[in-house]
């Protein structure tokens, strides 16, 4: 990876005039939050400037009553769950972090976890976005309620789009009541039985289920984790017993504290592990999770999404592992995304997609110098040769 170029924080009303400023040196530079994934993804194919938002950081306005919260991009995500709690409000997404978020960061990786279930993924709590193009232009899109959506659909766009396109400086999302009640239920048997039961609560129950994941230990057997919410304690107990009504007779069903499900207690994945994102059609996850080249990584793979995590620590050899689980997971229809590796991991951190050619016009009309993220773009194969 080459070496990095000058972290830059700038004060909001000085950004733009630095970003044109780049613009007409040609000079590469990658956006950045509080800098704590800039080495997630593919590395940077030249040194670059890091532009970051972590000056950016203020709740511009909390509409309580319409549910929604415009927020500058440099804000940490534990500070605005923070703030929204005083109004009894939360932001329904959980995504992988390896350090303290920024709303901008979280954004532009568009990594939703397993609540996207019952809340959906990241990009549609999206209603507004601001933004600063590679030649210092401001643009933005969308609005400030939900009802009021208009322009051209730059949210999803720039939602998953890894610093290529721009950089985002403020967000509009949509916010959640606080859930009253949740329990948290893990389903243990034969593979067979829990795929049955898979089936029955996505098909035939009417329980508010609010996630709904296949995980696997590493060299474990495959469960069911169950994740029920409600308003009340009495709704809440009710729903349990419709659920072990579904329950084949082989199945064990085993409440879980907060501390034992790992998605409610982790912390951010330490520099040391392996984090990869699996992603099948959801009903060949119970096939991958049997295969051998699951074996070795602690795995959640969403129930209905088909879309997951895979963790390990850092061993000698684990290239081939995740080579072997890449090739499991594209011989079922699906890919493998490389989110953080050891220093030196020759693997691409994704492959080219079908819509290769979109993706790079796309790219040519935000970014018409390639200035920034250069190696860095979804959907494109970085250049053989470099390491992640």
């Amino acid at each position: 990876m080459p070496d990095q170029g000058p972290l830059l924080t700038p004060q909001p009303q000085e950004l733009e005039e630095l970003v044109r400023g780049l613009h007409a040196e040609a000079t590469p530079w990658q956006p950045a939050g509080l800098g704590q994934h800039l080495h997630w993804g593919p590395p940077l194919q030249r040194p670059c400037a890091t532009v970051s938002t972590a000056r950016l950081d203020r709740i511009r306005d909390h509409a309580v009553g319409d549910f929604t919260v415009t927020v500058e991009a440099g804000l940490s995500f534990a500070a605005l769950q923070q703030a929204l709690a005083e109004a009894d409000q939360w932001l329904p997404v959980d995504p992988p972090l390896a350090g303290e978020g920024s709303i901008g960061g979280i954004v532009a990786r568009g990594l939703s976890g397993r609540l996207r279930h019952r809340y959906m993924g990241l990009r549609d709590q999206l209603i507004g976005i601001e933004l600063i193009a590679a030649d210092g232009s401001a643009a933005r899109a969308g609005g400030r309620v939900v009802k009021n959506v208009a322009g051209y659909d730059l949210m999803r766009l720039f939602c998953g789009s890894w610093g290529s396109l721009g950089l985002i400086t403020a967000v509009t999302l949509r916010t959640q009541p606080r859930p009253r009640q949740r329990r948290r239920l893990r389903a243990e048997g034969p593979p067979a039985s829990l795929a049955v039961l898979r089936q029955r609560l996505l098909l035939e129950s009417p329980l508010s289920l609010e996630l709904l994941d296949w995980q696997q230990p590493a060299a474990g057997a495959p469960q069911l984790l169950i994740g029920l919410v409600s308003l009340d304690a009495m709704a809440l107990a009710s729903q349990e017993e419709v659920l072990r009504q579904l329950l084949p007779a082989d199945l064990t069903l085993t409440p879980m504290g907060p501390a034992a499900d790992p998605g409610d207690a982790a912390g951010p994945v330490p520099a040391g592990r392996w984090l990869l994102r699996p992603a099948v059609p959801p009903v060949q996850a119970p096939d991958l999770l049997g295969d051998p080249a699951a074996r070795p990584w602690t795995l959640q793979l969403g129930a209905a999404s088909g879309l997951g995590l895979a963790e390990a620590p850092v061993t000698a050899g684990d290239e081939v592992a995740v080579a072997a689980l890449r090739d499991a997971c594209q011989r079922r229809g699906g890919l493998l995304t490389i989110l953080q590796a050891p220093p030196g991991c020759h693997l691409p951190a994704w492959h080219d997609a079908a819509s290769r050619p979109l993706i790079e016009a796309v790219k040519r009309q935000f970014d018409p110098l390639g200035q920034l993220s250069p190696g860095r773009l979804p959907g494109v194969q970085p250049a053989s040769g470099a390491t992640v």
